[in-house]
């Protein structure tokens, strides 16, 4: 005779996922009587007699099928397979021989698994329970902290009948607050831990709760079958843990911090999550300060702001600074605020402020003083010098320095250090050094980074993407520190600026505008404030930026380095007629250059400066003369020169005859062509523009100024006609109204004296405001005193040539 079908159905689902619900659903469809099984009230022998004598017209409901007694079970059991109908509820974990004992007689009916509710569904247990329809938006947030588990649901439901959001309500921590209760103290003590949502190992939760590791699984798989658990893992529900934490006192929340960073030091675990445990619990003990000051040396190099903020808790404790003075001293170096600590003597044997200093001095543009400094200090001082050494041109030094022990990350640095006064020689080891330095952990605070060294002579050997890509690496990889941070921008603003893109150097000179900069960031963020200024023909912007950086000059401290950013500068000074000024700057430049043995490829650089300068003057004897220079290095050391030096010394020649008007329009194109093809694309728009602007013939005047415009587009064509009447070519007409404005006319008494109106006037004084610049009266007499101071006694105001059809 076969065994009777079986007609049990069983509900699955852990603590609060509404199994008790499901069974009273299923049990009301049952057309005779139901029993229902408590189990725990009543000795086990009676149930067991019921159950022996239970027929098919009772339906047996046992709910809590896993905290029933075993003998109970076991009748369970036997009256499954006598065809007895039941439902039968438990957790998903089946850990006694009793319950899979029953789990196997019932497996031949139903089984529902209760999964949690989807938003969804969360919004329609929601709308019964407060009787209005729930917005998807409060439905999801109740779903996030909730992760769908009804019962917490539920518990939050109150809150959305005022229109509140919050992760935890009365009823919630008042079902969190009888569960612990029932349940066994290592049970509640892990779920404490586990309410701060701390990842850590195994031994240190173990350590925290007060449990041995062994016992750690039982108890987890408690909380999860408790219903606690997110789906996604062994984490806390987001409302259980906020209510687990809020009805703990504030005595039992600073036991509980206390407790995971003992575990955490214990265990050699990351010193900032036992510091952030110590600070939750506002410990302020001796062996808190020793968490906090490790804390901050963890992160000194990595995040410095948040170093110096555990340092300060440590001092808070009672730990003298000065005996943090080193490392408080680089986390301000690398965040770009750097301070003079008073260090008793002594106090820092391991020579570490002398690194800090050597690259502070680095970061103000101070190369030479950092150099000092560096070569003073304990190594790696001495090949953080390398650098630096070279740019001031003591290369005797710099060789001696690259010699001295290193790690190899800061050896491949200096190497190519050494190499700088060949560009394209120099950067595939910057690019290598670069790589390595990435690769290796940070211990020092640098000087300044391959990427950023490699990206100046790239733009030097007109290599723009490696330049860029530099940058972007240096960018992404957060090397240096935040100091670097904005090094590496403004680099990228300034390859840009060289390479033509001026929207997005302007876009990246932007992010700096507002921010105080040291000396070197603050003379190349000037510098592209004039490049764009003078690539846009804006006078009034080129004197702004002129006035910012004339005291940053005025100390001298310049390097091989800042030499294209000096070379924007000279030329804004003698747009503005101030280039004697800067003469020292530009002369100790050219003795770096000899220093160095006179490189072939930064004398190009130094030549190129003076000719540009002789161009915007217009003075062809001193044109002729840097033409000279650089035609005869293209001659005697061609072998020794790149493209991009080798165009410049042919647009030379070529700038020079436009000087004297005696060139050909065929090689002008050519020499511009050839100067965007190496990165220079602005400075070709210039040469087809003022060949342009002294050429007779219309139609050669109408094909250099397209040639200009596809060069660079139109502002360089309006930049340079801007240029030319910056410099003092003022109209006969407007020469006369300008001199009656210095002598304080009126527009009407200078209309009566020319007998034009004083409307007329008053346009001639528009155009002149536009030629100089000028955005205010003040700025518009300072301007007139100079236009006309420098060029009235020799005619040079007058534009004889007329304008260009």
């Amino acid at each position: 005779m076969p065994p009777p079908r079986c007609a049990a159905t069983t509900v699955v689902g852990v603590d609060g996922s509404g199994r008790s619900h499901r069974l009273a659903e299923l049990a009301a469809t049952f057309p005779g009587p139901v029993l229902d099984l408590p189990g725990r009230h009543e000795p086990a022998r009676v149930w067991a007699d019921r159950l022996a004598t239970a027929t098919h017209e009772t339906l047996i409901v046992a709910d809590d099928a896993h905290r029933l007694p075993g003998a109970v079970l076991c009748e369970l059991a036997a009256a499954a397979r006598r065809g007895v109908p039941m439902l039968v509820g438990r957790r998903p974990t089946i850990d006694r021989p009793e319950l899979a004992e029953l789990d196997e007689a019932v497996a031949g009916g139903a089984t529902v698994v209760l999964e949690p509710l989807d938003v969804a569904g969360v919004a329609g247990l929601l709308g019964r329970l407060t009787g209005r329809r729930v917005p998807v938006s409060e439905a999801a947030h109740v779903h996030a902290v909730s992760a769908g588990r009804p019962a917490f649901v539920a518990a939050l439901a109150v809150d959305l009948q005022d229109g509140q959001h919050r992760t935890v309500t009365p009823a919630l921590v008042a079902r969190i607050q009888r569960h612990l209760a029932r349940s066994p103290g290592p049970v509640t003590g892990l779920a404490r831990v586990l309410a701060l949502r701390v990842e850590v190992a195994d031994e240190v939760l173990a350590a925290a709760a007060g449990i041995a590791v062994a016992e750690l699984a039982v108890l987890m798989r408690e909380l999860r079958d408790s219903g606690w658990f997110t789906e996604a893992g062994e984490t806390l529900v987001p409302a259980v843990a906020a209510a687990i934490r809020q009805e703990a006192s504030p005595a039992e929340r600073r036991r509980v911090h206390d407790a995971v960073a003992t575990a955490l030091v214990a265990t050699r675990t990351s010193a900032v999550l036992a510091a952030e445990q110590l600070r939750a619990a506002q410990a302020r003990t001796a062996s808190a300060a020793a968490v906090y000051r490790r804390a901050g040396e963890q992160l000194r190099f990595t995040r410095p702001a948040e170093a110096l903020a555990w340092f300060d808790d440590a001092v808070a404790c009672g730990v003298e600074p000065s005996g943090m003075a080193a490392s408080r001293a680089e986390a301000a170096a690398l965040l770009g605020h750097p301070h003079s600590p008073d260090v008793p003597p002594g106090a820092d044997p391991e020579g570490r402020l002398t690194l800090v200093a050597g690259a502070v001095a680095a970061h103000e543009g101070r190369a030479g003083r950092a150099a000092d400094a560096l070569l003073a200090a304990i190594a790696p001082g001495p090949v953080l010098a390398v650098p630096a050494l070279v740019a001031v041109g003591r290369l005797g030094p710099a060789r001696a320095a690259a010699r001295t022990p290193a790690p190899a990350s800061l050896l491949r640095l200096a190497e190519a250090a050494l190499a700088t006064g060949h560009p394209a020689r120099a950067l595939p080891l910057l690019i290598e050094a670069a790589e390595a330095v990435e690769r290796a952990a940070p211990a020092v605070v640098l000087p300044d980074t391959p990427h950023a060294l490699g990206a100046l002579v790239a733009v030097t050997a007109g290599d723009q993407v490696t330049a860029e890509a530099l940058l972007h690496r240096a960018l992404s990889t957060t090397v240096g520190g935040p100091v670097s941070a904005v090094r590496h921008r403004l680099l990228l603003a300034w390859v840009r600026l060289r390479a033509g893109r001026y929207d997005t150097a302007a876009e990246e000179l932007d992010r700096s505008a507002d921010v105080a900069l040291p000396g070197r960031e603050a003379l190349l963020r000037a510098a592209l404030g004039a490049g764009l200024a003078r690539r846009r023909g804006d006078l009034a912007r080129m004197r702004r930026c002129w006035a910012g950086v004339e005291p940053i000059l005025a100390r001298g401290a310049v390097d091989l380095l800042q030499i294209e950013a000096v070379e924007e500068l000279v030329i804004t000074a003698a747009r503005l007629r101030g280039h004697r000024r800067i003469e020292p700057v530009l002369g100790r430049l050219e003795q770096i250059v000899a220093d160095l043995g006179a490189p072939p490829a930064w004398l190009v650089s130094t030549y190129w400066i003076r000719l540009q300068v002789a161009v915007v003057l217009e003075e062809p004897a001193a044109a002729e003369r840097g033409a000279g220079a650089l035609l005869g290095l293209a001659r005697d050391a061609v072998a020794e020169l790149g493209d991009r030096q080798l165009a410049q010394c042919a647009a030379a020649g070529l700038w020079a005859a436009v000087l004297r008007d005696e060139f050909e329009v065929p090689a002008v194109l050519a020499a511009t062509t050839r100067l965007a093809e190496v990165e220079l694309p602005w400075e070709g728009s210039r040469l087809a523009g003022q060949a342009a602007l002294r050429v007779t013939d219309p139609v050669a005047a109408r094909r250099l100024l397209e040639h200009a415009r596809v060069l660079t587009g139109p502002a360089a064509e309006d930049a340079t006609r801007a240029e030319r009447r910056s410099a003092g070519l003022l109209s006969v007409r407007e020469q006369t109204v300008a001199r009656l404005v210095l002598a304080g006319r009126t527009h009407r008494e200078i209309g009566a004296q020319l007998y034009i109106s004083a409307k007329t006037v008053e346009h001639h004084v528009a155009r002149i405001r536009a030629k100089l610049g000028a955005d205010s009266r003040a700025e518009l007499v300072a301007a007139l005193h100079e236009a006309l101071g420098a060029g009235a006694a020799d005619g040079r105001l007058a534009d004889s040539r007329g304008a260009i059809p």
